[in-house]
């Protein structure tokens, strides 16, 4: 007999949404799901519309004595559907919680993320706090995924410049300050180099997003840097990553970084701190690693105000930003293509189908 779950999460283009889309539609091949949206699910394909349709109208006939999973932020887990097992899928960048982050956590009798390094932050923080001794057995690591089918290596032409590309939000914590300074030092106009960037934040007025773009655009080497709109599918996304040689993510915390792992599937060059989460798959085989000496309070103003650490980006990091473009550069320049084919194996162990998986063996 099929297992029944009731999933709670939300469905759309941003981080949380192409996780709630990708588990709900491989959950669905495995087990019986009700879904209930939070907020007004998306879907760029219609094929992804039927599966989503189908699930919601599941919610006619749900089980209220089947597990429930929220995908969702860790201060946000009470409500969840029926009175089966309570489950919750938070992702988080910093390694601590406040006392409301906490109370939610401690209400769930099983708790998923999707990395080694979140685990030990849930373990930790849930026992420094309630002493509990069930966390070993009751928290999962549950990996996100990467859709191999999408993004794949494509033999594209090839073009003689060296290119790098940045996709997320407009965020101090994803060292978007220090970008543009390491790309400035570490090339000169003439190198035959540039510098895609892909960032839109929906949670940013016109203002604040405008104080970013004019800190690349105002650079030395403004007329090597290109800004890309945000596109909408992810085939879209795909198709940019295809003309691009190197990602570059000097963040200070990620909770995932979804691009990263794409970017590894298509075969292209990383440049990443060494740092929170996507250590769970970017590594010194298959990365140019940012080592991080050490961690500041987090702290950007606008959405951290000092609750737990991250990577304090120093001149050392910055220092290693540059050496590490500038060995991208020189390898593009002398092979003229770029293939990362440790990149590639990392990716094939990570599918949405394995992240399912590891969240239905964990239910009754």
């Amino acid at each position: 007999m099929r297992k029944k779950v009731n999933l709670m999460a939300p469905v759309n283009s941003l981080g949380y949404g192409v996780a709630g889309l990708n588990i709900t539609k491989e959950l669905s091949k495995i087990c019986d799901v009700s879904l209930f949206p939070i907020g007004n699910p998306e879907a760029t394909t219609q094929e992804d519309a039927d599966v989503l349709q189908e699930c919601v109208n599941n919610q006619e006939s749900f089980d209220a004595k089947s597990p429930c999973l929220r995908v969702w932020h860790q201060f946000s887990m009470a409500e969840q559907i029926g009175n089966g097992l309570r489950c919750g899928f938070p992702i988080f960048e910093l390694d601590k919680f406040n006392k409301k982050e906490l109370h939610h956590l401690n209400s769930l009798d099983k708790i998923f993320v999707c990395s080694d390094w979140a685990k030990e932050v849930v373990v930790s923080q849930l026992y420094n706090s309630y002493k509990r001794l069930d966390l070993s057995s009751n928290v999962h690591v549950a990996p996100l995924g990467v859709d191999r089918q999408i993004f794949s290596v494509k033999d594209d032409d090839q073009w003689p410049e060296t290119r790098f590309v940045n996709i997320g939000k407009w965020e101090y914590r994803k060292g978007h300050d220090i970008l543009s300074e390491a790309f400035n030092k570490a090339f000169e106009p003439e190198d035959n180099v540039s510098l895609y960037m892909m960032n839109h934040n929906p949670f940013l007025n016109s203002e604040q997003e405008r104080e970013w773009v004019d800190l690349y655009s105002n650079s030395k080497l403004s007329d090597k840097i290109e800004f890309i709109p945000r596109v909408q599918t992810h085939k879209q996304v795909a198709e940019v990553m295809s003309q691009i040689d190197c990602g570059v993510f000097p963040s200070r915390a990620e909770g995932w970084n979804l691009e990263a792992i794409e970017l590894l599937s298509m075969g292209k060059e990383l440049i990443i701190t060494d740092f929170s989460a996507h250590t769970e798959f970017c590594t010194a085989e298959n990365s140019r690693l940012i080592s991080i000496d050490n961690t500041e309070d987090a702290f950007d103003g606008i959405w951290f105000h000092g609750q737990g650490q991250w990577a304090e980006l120093a001149e050392s990091q910055i220092e290693q930003l540059v050496e590490h473009m500038r060995a991208v550069h020189k390898h593009k320049q002398e092979n003229g293509k770029i293939n990362n084919s440790s990149g590639i194996e990392t990716a094939d162990r990570f599918s949405w189908a394995n992240t399912a998986q590891s969240i239905i063996s964990e239910m009754p």
